[in-house]
């Protein structure tokens, strides 16, 4: 399958090559899941045969990333704040709003200093971001240097293994699941934390 998507994207021209890998960091942001990373990784790949080279590639990935990411912002920070408190939408509690808020308060921007390292994760980190109204300089300049350096990262795997890149594929899943497991069990941990005051704070 990889080998198909490599023989199509290469026959293509550099324009186009860019532009593809733009829409795929940027849809990853925006409608998860997407293989946008292993996308960047042929991407690399295309850059060691020739038809594209290194700094576009980067760029034009790392512009998608930036702007998938800060369309969630933007619309976590239009998000009627009543409604979202009102409980009205059924996957968002009033309670879960407040606790993100104080949590990002804390946390926030190194979480999105970070956030590319965290997939399964982005799409969630960058809207409530927005809801929290984190400052959007800072926002976008951190979370463009994650993006950069996320990037590169996946840029220069495509570049080592060129053709063999089932197996970085074969790496991100589990690297993929490795994250979601410890993100899992962190949350995990902080509900039962939670609730185990709040039942011992009932009984006192």
């Amino acid at each position: 399958m990889i080998e198909n998507i490599l023989n199509h994207i290469s026959d293509l021209s550099p324009i186009l090559i860019y532009l593809i890998l733009f829409l795929f960091s940027y849809v990853e942001n925006v409608f998860p899941p997407s293989p946008s990373d292993l996308v960047v990784v042929i991407g690399g790949s295309l850059i060691a045969t020739g038809p594209i080279h290194f700094v576009p590639t980067l760029i034009f990935t790392t512009i998608g990333s930036i702007l998938g990411f800060m369309t969630l912002y933007f619309i976590g920070s239009q998000l009627d704040k009543k409604v979202v408190r009102a409980g009205k939408i059924k996957f968002i509690t009033a309670e879960s709003v407040a606790k993100a808020e104080n949590w990002f308060a804390k946390y926030g921007y190194t979480i999105i200093a970070i956030n590319r390292f965290l997939p399964g994760t982005r799409s969630v980190i960058s809207f409530f971001a927005g809801l929290s109204e984190l400052k959007v300089l800072k926002t976008i300049v951190l979370a463009t240097l994650s993006a950069a350096f996320w990037n590169t990262i996946m840029i220069y795997l495509g570049i080592i293994f060129g053709d063999n890149i089932d197996q970085v594929d074969l790496y991100l899943s589990r690297y993929e699941k490795i994250v979601l497991i410890i993100t899992g069990v962190v949350v995990l941990f902080f509900v039962i934390r939670y609730f185990f005051f709040k039942k011992k704070k009932s009984t006192s």
